[in-house]
């Protein structure tokens, strides 16, 4: 791969991924019961740092609590504003044993977690986790984070935060027309909205390899005929969007020009089709 971009050919690291996937839902679950509700549902998403990913802090009791998936040295790291800092190492653990030192952790800061909270994470078989496959996605992360922050900071109109969403790990932002949505209740922070979300993600059931992807809300007449950029596609079965392999631009010898272009392309395409 040129410029560095590395393989991220889901069969060769599903395991790994699906390690990463559960540990970043705990987080988002800790994030989501802590943080203030915000519109779009901000407050359960995650954010690339320099060593991994992070929920930022959060307000907890009387606390600051930031909980970090450290890709460097791949601990789960838990630190609170009193001073504590709990780290928990990733490899060789159950994701029951992971959820019960996350809970022992936050009992050490003077915080006892809602019974119920983490119950969903309970499976006893011990997780998957190769940590050159780890570090592989964490460069990866890193690339287009910064890719999507660049695009991101050329925009007038209202945007979100590039964030990673944790129920379908997909790193996104919203890009907003400044329009309501006809017959919706202004008042209904998640709908009332026209956007766009710019995404990427490593792979699911409807694409089995990682790929970036640009979907509106709500799809306009004319959305999907536009003629996309060379390697991308149109994906219409289950929900319609534009689709650019992550293989294509980490084959290309100017990535990011190819995942910049991609993405002003939907992007101007929509502003004409959303008036």
């Amino acid at each position: 791969m040129t410029r560095g971009l590395p393989d991220l050919t889901l069969e060769d690291w599903r395991p790994t991924r699906d390690t990463l996937h559960r540990v970043v839902r705990m987080a988002g679950a800790l994030r989501r019961h802590y943080m203030p509700a915000q519109k779009h549902w901000w407050h359960i998403t995650l954010t690339v740092s320099a060593r991994g990913l992070t929920t930022t802090p959060f307000p907890a009791g009387d606390l600051n609590v930031e909980i970090t998936l450290d890709l460097l040295t791949h601990r789960l790291l838990i630190e609170g504003s009193g001073g504590h800092q709990i780290a928990l190492p990733l490899q060789a653990q159950t994701e029951a044993g992971l959820r019960g030192q996350i809970e022992s952790g936050f009992r050490i800061m003077g915080l006892e977690l809602e019974s119920d909270l983490l119950s969903a994470f309970d499976c006893e078989e011990t997780l998957s986790y190769d940590v050159s496959a780890a570090g592989q996605y964490f460069r990866a992360m890193g690339w287009i984070d910064a890719v999507f922050r660049r695009f991101k900071g050329g925009l007038r109109e209202e945007t979100g935060p590039v964030h990673l969403f944790p129920h379908h790990m997909d790193l996104s932002m919203n890009w907003f027309s400044g329009r309501r949505v006809p017959g919706i209740d202004p008042a209904d922070a998640e709908n009332a909205d026209e956007q766009l979300n710019f995404g990427f993600v490593t792979g699911d059931e409807s694409i089995p390899d990682a790929y970036f992807y640009v979907t509106a809300y709500p799809v306009p007449d004319g959305w999907a005929d536009l003629e996309l950029p060379a390697g991308a596609h149109w994906h219409t079965e289950g929900w319609t969007g534009a689709v650019l392999p992550y293989a294509a631009v980490a084959a290309s010898d100017r990535p990011a020009e190819l995942l910049l272009g991609f993405q002003q392309a939907l992007l101007d395409h929509a502003r004409r089709l959303m008036g």
